[in-house]
């Protein structure tokens, strides 16, 4: 049994599943996909480095963070409101999500997920306003039901998920919650000053993630911004989870700095935006949206959403690496997923039919970096069979490529059933590969 202490938190062994998935998909479907605005461009930590914290805050790429968005004075947000919508209070965006989501057909998200080849699924149930997307036993305090969805949408995302064979997580703002302080977030010290400290919001906060945990089995708890006490106001939730699902796991938001620090528990981490690891000795799991945006963007399209070749190698990259890549949609506030967002996850999926042994249940190789004799680059895993996997991360100009270190073996290429011929590092494929980011080599 886990006890609510560091100590014995800490002894949790990250489940296999987690680490063998390798993709994952976030939902964001939430209330600011009804105005859908932000301003597109940098992420958020860009900004703050190169332009400092307000212009991160009140520029913010976020179409989920409106309502704060809307609370900075002479933000882009802030004037499109006034324009555009008579600066009308929230709440009627929450009245027109509502009634849209009504008509949510799930089926359709289950047939995305399963051909997208994600192996796991987070969902947004509650995001930074508060807004509970379902029918919870503890309505919000101060809004009462109308905060609420009627609908259990959160129950039909994840039969939708499990129906498509994925497992299902629940992401819930632990942190951040505008309905009880903290509208008008204009930098990192104004963030974390807007996390509520009392023991309301914190029994608030606990009872729904119990409500969670009790209505939809989630094997992934992905709080967001902190939480009460932090680290240790959720050390007797994150027992319980375990002590009830020894294969769930807990991402590192409850207590960001404490997890850095080594004084609070989680099973992983959560770049956001970057590829880069924040800690190499722990699993971690690189979260973005497809575009600048994790929420829907009117706006956003082609220009903005990442190119389907760049998305790949960025994904190889990760896994490569030893991480998961957590790639989010934004819904419409119908539940619709915007066409070009939909093709992006089906050339995942298709690109990973092929090339699926080379990620799923791989681990970086000793190796995992090298590149052709033309400079491209050319990424090593070691796959369950025990091969070793080298993914070509670009289209050579003929049929013949030669990877200077390439482990010693026999040479096939994924998706082709004859041996290919090899002399030392010289490799010469059936014929130059078409267009795909990545083309897989099996050696062994």
């Amino acid at each position: 049994m886990y006890q609510p202490t560091y100590e014995s938190l800490s002894t949790h062994p990250v489940p296999s599943w987690f680490l063998d998935a390798k993709f994952g998909i976030f939902s964001h479907w939430t209330v600011g996909s009804v105005p859908a605005f932000a301003p597109t461009g940098k992420d958020p930590f860009t900004l703050a480095r190169e332009e400092g914290e307000r212009m991160a805050f009140s520029h913010t790429p976020y179409a989920e963070w409106y309502w704060n968005s809307i609370s900075i004075p002479d933000s882009p947000a802030a004037e499109h409101h006034a324009r555009v919508w008579g600066n009308c209070e929230y709440d009627v965006f929450v009245r027109r999500f509502l009634d849209a989501a009504k008509g949510w057909d799930p089926q359709r998200w289950q047939r995305m997920l399963a051909a997208s080849g994600a192996k796991y699924c987070v969902m947004v149930t509650k995001h930074h306003d508060g807004v509970l997307m379902w029918p919870s036993e503890v309505p919000n305090p101060h809004r009462g039901s109308a905060w609420s969805s009627e609908r259990d949408l959160v129950r039909e995302c994840a039969d939708a998920a499990r129906g498509a064979g994925l497992r299902f997580g629940v992401y819930y703002s632990g942190g951040i919650d505008w309905t009880f302080q903290g509208l008008g977030i204009d930098g990192w010290g104004k963030l974390y000053g807007a996390i509520p400290q009392d023991e309301t919001y914190h029994a608030y906060a606990d009872a729904h993630w119990r409500e969670l945990i009790r209505k939809y089995q989630p094997d992934v708890l992905w709080n967001d911004i902190g939480y009460p006490g932090f680290g240790a106001g959720a050390a007797q939730l994150m027992a319980d989870f375990y002590n009830g699902n020894p294969d769930g796991v807990v991402n590192d938001r409850f207590d960001f700095l404490g997890v850095m620090g080594g004084t609070a528990h989680a099973d992983f981490t959560t770049p956001e935006y970057t590829t880069t690891p924040v800690d190499h000795k722990r699993p971690f799991e690189v979260t973005r949206g497809i575009g600048t945006s994790f929420g829907y963007t009117e706006s956003e399209g082609e220009h903005t959403y990442m190119p389907i070749p760049d998305l790949i190698r960025m994904f190889v990259d990760i896994v490569a690496d030893g991480g998961n890549l957590l790639l989010n949609y934004g819904a419409m506030p119908g539940g619709e997923v915007p066409w070009a967002q939909q093709m992006r996850l089906l050339a995942m999926g298709q690109w990973l039919a092929v090339n699926g042994a080379a990620i799923y249940a791989s681990r970086p190789f000793e190796q995992s970096r090298l590149q052709t004799d033309d400079g491209t680059p050319v990424r090593l895993t070691t796959g369950a069979d025990g091969a070793v996997y080298a993914m070509v991360c670009g289209r050579p100009d003929s049929a013949t490529i030669v990877i200077d270190g390439l482990p010693a073996g026999e040479v096939h290429l994924v998706g082709h059933r004859a041996m290919l011929h090899r002399s030392g590092d010289r490799i010469v494929l059936p014929t130059r590969p078409d267009d795909t980011p990545v083309f897989t080599l099996r050696v062994g």
